[in-house]
């Protein structure tokens, strides 16, 4: 077909099947993994509860049937999101690519509402993203019932359903009011959806939200383009910038740190060293918060600096690293944060500075907050989890993994696999180490006991004035690891700590021993620690801003002439962004451009077997992008 019969040719018919539906409105020519299986069954009016990674393609899952299920007549997908942020890209998405879509949210305007609101009522719109809370008012109810009573309410999609479970890691009260669409609209089909879930989380989405007749799709959490990092602080912002300026300079990456002071402190810091650093955290203006997010999600090379606050439904897919200079509070939270780094598939990398004070401070909001003894036993268990990870010796992504049920073998691409840490038989040093800590509790001068830095003087044999003045140098203690370092002993508390024989309490931090430190004690418990280090630097070359010289996320596979053409694309995407008002990845995705790029397609029909490329953003931009290839150097 000539590119003149190509551009009048008559559309293909509206087709209910998924398949169909995936080549014309998305531009692919295959479902991955389990999502065929994911979207027949809701086609079917079947209920679902599917858990799948980050990036891993769950928004087909539900707006695949969603159109599917309209176009035979069944009416409206309304779409449950926590997040303002991920209404607006997913609504503008789908409006690229040609399906009828719209949010209601706290953004718009009264006229916007009321024509938002008759297009829902009438049937056209597709798609129809609503927060919780506005979900289950009156006047939202009311139209449901309306619509159900029609036949026009299709499907309910549920994202981000870990925030119903208490035992997940954002747990949402808003989301507790669901279950009424279960008893409400028993007839409606409803699939929830969620990147992390353990066993307890995925049994309260089923109780919570009633979805007990519900298949359980349960894809693999292996993230492989993520390489997992953890190293020892020793000076955290000197090791963050080094991460950042020898590894990703010029690329775009999210920082998590516990505090809004240390947010707004380590951003303007990054920026005093030349990263494009902003802040992002409740406390800001909404404003600024809004500002930030935008420049984040538009521009290239921006690192945002947040708590967790920030994140969930960012579908940015070039996020090269994401990096914690705090502890997270288990292993849901560092999955679903590290999550955000190469949705697109590309080499991504999540890094964490850990250390003994993240330990202490994790374990005493557990212990201090006024949450039930039930609920502070799990969350004691699932922060054991993540420690174990942290201080492990052998895969990291094997632990991560095995915490979610999925048997794995050592990946090869994490810190631990790459450059195996050395280990030593510490059970000599626990032992003293403990000891000196009983003798504290011992000894009749003085409180019974004290902190980090007092017993690790002790045992190294210093003598301070505060040694003298408990009498401290006389217990049979009092330099018995002066063959160790201050950082190695720091290194062998904060272990010890991680595997439960010490815990730290009280406004001072002072040390106590666990029952478990007994058996250790004795010599009946071996222990084995780590060598204290920084893992080696991966040393790849920067890209994006670094001495590469190609465009951020650019492939490597890309020859002299591809490149310039992949160039070309990223800056006449960059244009239709700023006319559209979206993010660039919204038009077409780094994957789609270097596709082009790779295959330099010479006719509408080549460009339309592109990956990414639907019926409608062929017929949108067809001829321009054609264009921008033919003209590229």
């Amino acid at each position: 077909m000539t590119d003149a019969a190509a551009s009048t040719a008559a559309p293909t018919a509206a087709s209910t099947d998924p398949q169909a539906i995936l080549q014309q409105v998305f531009g692919y020519g295959s479902f991955r993994g389990a999502q065929a299986e994911i979207v027949d069954h809701v086609v079917a009016g079947g209920d679902a509860l599917v858990l799948m990674p980050t990036g891993g393609g769950k928004s087909l899952c539900y707006q695949v049937p969603a159109i599917a299920r309209h176009r035979a007549g069944r009416g409206v997908t309304v779409v449950v999101s926590p997040l303002i942020a991920l209404m607006h890209d997913q609504v503008g998405a789908l409006e690229e690519a040609g399906v009828h879509a719209a949010f209601l949210n706290s953004t718009l305007e009264l006229a916007d509402v009321q024509r938002i609101e008759r297009e829902m009522m009438s049937g056209r719109l597709v798609l129809l993203y609503a927060a919780p809370e506005r979900l289950t008012t009156p006047r939202m109810l009311a139209q449901l019932d309306s619509l159900h009573e029609r036949g026009l309410l299709s499907l309910f999609a549920i994202d981000e359903a870990h925030c119903v479970s208490q035992w997940g890691h954002d747990f949402r009260e808003d989301y507790l009011g669901l279950n009424v669409l279960h008893e409400r609209y028993a007839g409606v089909p409803r699939i929830a959806l969620t990147a992390t879930a353990d066993t307890h989380t995925r049994a309260d989405i089923v109780d919570r939200l009633q979805l007990d007749e519900a298949r359980l799709f349960i894809s693999s959490f292996d993230r492989p383009n993520i390489r997992y990092r953890v190293v020892e602080k020793e000076d955290p912002r000197k090791q963050l910038l080094r991460f950042i300026a020898d590894e990703h300079d010029g690329e775009a990456g999210i920082v998590y740190c516990q505090t809004r002071k240390k947010v707004d402190e380590t951003a303007a810091w990054l920026a005093t060293e030349n990263v494009r650093a902003l802040p992002y955290h409740a406390g800001l203006d909404a404003a600024v918060r809004q500002k930030h997010q935008d420049r984040f999600l538009r521009e290239d090379a921006v690192v945002m600096v947040a708590t967790i606050a920030f994140g969930m439904g960012i579908d940015k897919p070039d996020v090269r690293f994401v990096a914690h200079l705090d502890l997270p509070k288990n292993i849901e939270g560092y999955y679903q944060e590290t999550g955000r780094a190469g949705r697109d598939g590309e080499p991504a990398e999540a890094w964490m500075a850990y250390g003994l004070a993240d330990v202490v401070n994790q374990r005493r909001m557990i212990d201090e907050s006024p949450a039930g003894d039930e609920f502070k036993r799990l969350q004691r268990g699932k922060l054991d989890a993540l420690l174990a990870l942290a201080e492990a010796h052998d895969c990291r992504r094997v632990r991560l993994l095995g915490y979610f049920g999925e048997h794995s073998q050592p990946c090869g691409n994490c810190d631990n696999c790459l450059s195996p840490p050395e280990v030593w038989d510490g059970t000599e040093a626990a032992r003293k180490l403990l000891s000196c800590i009983l003798r504290f509790g011992q000894h009749g001068r003085g409180p019974r006991s004290f902190g980090a830095g007092h017993l690790i003087d002790v045992l190294r044999g210093k003598a301070t004035e505060k040694v003298a003045q408990y009498g401290h140098d006389s217990l049979s203690t009092f330099g018995i690891g002066a063959d160790l370092a201050e950082p190695q002993w720091r290194s062998v508390l904060r272990q010890l700590v991680a595997l439960g024989h010490v815990v730290s309490e009280g406004e001072y931090n002072t040390l106590a021993l666990t029952d478990s430190a007994r058996a250790v004690l004795k010599g009946e418990v071996p222990i084995l620690l780590r060598v204290a280090r920084e893992a080696p630097a991966r040393g790849r070359k920067p890209r994006g801003g670094g001495t590469s010289g190609k465009a951020a996320g650019a492939p490597a596979d890309l020859d002299a002439a591809a490149q310039a053409r992949y160039e070309a694309l990223r800056a006449w995407r960059s244009e239709v962004a700023r006319e559209h008002n979206l993010p660039s990845y919204i038009v077409f995705s780094n994957a789609t451009l270097a596709e082009m790029a790779r295959r330099a397609p010479a006719s509408l029909a080549e460009l339309g077997e592109v990956g990414g490329v639907g019926e409608k953003k062929l017929e949108a931009y067809g001829r321009e992008i054609l264009r921008v290839l033919e003209a590229a150097p």
